[in-house]
């Protein structure tokens, strides 16, 4: 009796080592299928879609084929399937009551998802954070500030924002705000301004550039300058145009002044007096 319970035993232990071996070989194979089935389908949409659908169908395929192989290892383990996915509906029931703020979160992720105010690459403003946006989860935005920081924004605080959207446009219009003088001719000024905007080569000719008045200020004439420029172009512009005017105020006399303030002691009492002191003055 002892030789073929021996056997049986080896049987049995040679039969629970091969379905481990096939449970493992399942795992890599899914990997490796997940993996390459997922750049497949990032080649074939790579023109349809934009960068931020790509990554989302991408991780759709990857995801969704692995956990089809992982959940046929786990078969051949020999775990019963429907025992599983019962206790992770229960599990997830649970962690739903216990996560409303990742529930939150997802849904917002979803609303971003079809609503798309925004894609991957796309600079956006949120708040007093601004930067580039590296991805797009169901959970949170991820962005690179311009000065290299790495900041997460949860989905919820997004859609509750209000978010500025810097590259959706090929082109942005420059505002510049400025006071002159007010013994310049608002005419002679505006001439100016046009001259220097038309010597530019980054200043756009279409929409043309634009001086608004924005009124009498307590020491200047309250001026806009407005000018488009290529997205790209933007920052160039902003720092090159201000030169440009400052130049060409200096070359034809256009004052920019500073505040002035006026100072009176009252009716009560007698004016403040006032004496010039010259260098001959202070010889003696």
């Amino acid at each position: 009796m002892e030789q073929p319970l021996s056997h049986l035993q080896q049987w049995l232990a040679d039969e629970r080592l091969f379905q481990v071996v096939r449970a493992l070989t399942l795992v890599i194979a899914g990997l490796i299928l997940s993996r390459l089935a997922s750049s497949a389908v990032g080649r074939l949409a790579q023109k349809r879609l934009d960068k931020h659908q790509l990554m989302l169908m991408r991780r759709g395929v990857f995801y969704g084929l692995l956990v089809v192989f992982l959940l046929a290892a786990l078969h051949q383990l020999g775990f019963n399937l429907g025992v599983l996915l019962g206790a992770a509906g229960i599990v997830s029931v649970a962690v739903g009551f216990a996560s409303q703020t990742s529930a939150s979160n997802l849904i917002s992720g979803l609303f971003l998802v079809g609503e798309r105010p925004f894609s991957v690459g796309d600079v956006i403003q949120v708040g007093n954070t601004t930067g580039e946006v590296l991805s797009i989860d169901l959970l949170s935005v991820k962005l690179r500030t311009f000065d290299n920081l790495f900041v997460r924004i949860p989905n919820e605080s997004l859609i509750k924002s209000e978010v500025t959207t810097l590259t959706r446009f090929p082109i942005r219009r420059f505002d510049l705000l400025l006071g002159v003088a007010y013994k310049e001719d608002l005419r002679r000024v505006e001439d100016v301004l046009l001259r220097v905007a038309d010597a530019n080569p980054l200043c756009l000719v279409d929409p043309e550039p634009l001086m608004i008045f924005q009124g009498f200020g307590e020491s200047s004439q309250d001026l806009q300058f407005s000018v488009w420029s290529k997205r790209e172009n933007f920052l160039k512009l902003k720092n090159s145009l201000a030169h440009e005017i400052k130049q060409a105020f200096d070359a034809q006399g256009i004052e920019i002044p500073f505040p002035h303030r006026s100072l009176y002691t009252g009716e009560a009492t007698k004016a403040m007096p006032v004496r010039l002191v010259t260098s001959e003055d202070d010889d003696h």
